[in-house]
């Protein structure tokens, strides 16, 4: 019964699921945060190359 209880402990298996999981989490949460900032970034980098591509 200790065995298994040891072995329980010790077992790490779904630890990475788990990490990844609460990766996405914060990921998509500063996205749904700063979204109106990112929107502005690639709307301007876009408006940078459309204006550049003309010059070629």
């Amino acid at each position: 019964m200790l065995d298994q209880i040891k072995a329980f402990l010790i077992d790490e298996e779904g630890i990475g699921v788990v990490e990844v999981i609460l990766i996405l989490v914060v990921v998509i949460a500063m996205v749904a945060i700063f979204r109106d900032k990112i929107k502005k970034v690639i709307n301007d980098v876009f408006v940078t190359i459309n204006s550049n591509i003309s010059k070629l």
